[in-house]
């Protein structure tokens, strides 16, 4: 099955579902590097991506923001930076799985154990919390902008 889009699990009202000790088959979270660029530099500059409500990012969501900001501060500004990627996947997504197609209401069985599986990993932040932190010069403060926001 495709993946949902992420706006059916941008908002939550749950306390959160992190133990994984007692789930089983959850897929471990896509993002694995959190930190890149120049580690121990000296950097004069500090831009966050901080978020305006609060809410659930995707692990996907996470590691392509990473992926692509990380790629642009490269080809940019070469080894002039350091980016972090503060927030963690802790929470796991479930999804009850429905069918679509004539005679589905044979083979499932609706909303009667409507559990769900465990299909993913998500962070939970809140409004004002930072997501991706870049350190870097001056003379690359432009480039950190746009790498933030794309």
């Amino acid at each position: 099955m495709p993946l949902r889009p992420g706006r059916c699990y941008r908002h939550f009202s749950s306390p959160p579902y992190t133990r994984k000790e007692y789930i089983m088959g959850v897929p471990p979270p896509k993002i694995s590097v959190f930190e890149m660029g120049n580690k121990k530099g000296q950097f004069n500059i500090i831009l966050k991506l901080v978020t305006k409500e609060r809410g659930q990012i995707r692990h996907n969501a996470l590691e392509a923001a990473r992926v692509s900001s990380n790629k642009f501060m490269e080809e940019h500004a070469g080894k002039n930076y350091h980016l972090k990627v503060v927030v963690y996947p802790h929470h796991i997504l479930r999804e009850n799985k429905m069918m679509a197609f004539a005679g589905a209401d044979r083979l499932q069985d609706g909303m009667r154990l409507s559990f769900g599986k465990p299909i993913g990993t998500a962070a939970r932040v809140k409004e004002g919390q930072a997501i991706i932190i870049i350190k870097t010069t001056e003379e690359y403060l432009e480039a950190a902008k746009k790498a933030l926001k794309i």
